[in-house]
């Protein structure tokens, strides 16, 4: 059974810095895309960043580029990411999830993209 663990959220002022983890079991990732999504209250799911796991390569929305940087631990099967310089408007649940699927490099800012997600992590910032 395919499990994406998120942990790291919290409460932190702005300007302050969490670092997100996803962990991923049940199946060989290595070739997937792993993906960061982000949900305010009363707004849609939102793309914030994605890696491939073979390669590194990585896609981040724009406003949050500079800020927030997606990595992965293969020993670990990790996902990480590092969010600096928080904001208010960062303030969501955030959500790990993996594709096979994608079909190109430019979908997988799309939810469709994805068939794992995993439950969410909190964060909150503070004005």
């Amino acid at each position: 059974q395919v499990q994406l663990v998120e942990s790291g959220g919290g409460l932190v002022q702005a300007g302050g810095s969490l670092r997100l983890s996803c962990t991923a079991s049940g199946r060989t990732f290595s070739g997937d895309v792993m993906g960061w999504f982000r949900q305010a209250p009363g707004k849609e799911c939102e793309f914030v960043a994605a890696i491939k796991w073979r390669g590194g390569s990585t896609l981040y929305t724009d406003s949050v580029k500079g800020r927030f940087t997606i990595s992965r631990d293969y020993a670990k099967n990790t996902v990480y990411l590092q969010m600096n310089s928080l904001k208010p408007e960062d303030t969501a649940a955030y959500y790990c999830a993996a594709s096979q699927r994608y079909t190109s490099w430019t979908a997988v800012a799309g939810i469709d993209s994805y068939n794992y997600w995993g439950q969410g992590t909190q964060v909150t910032v503070s004005s």
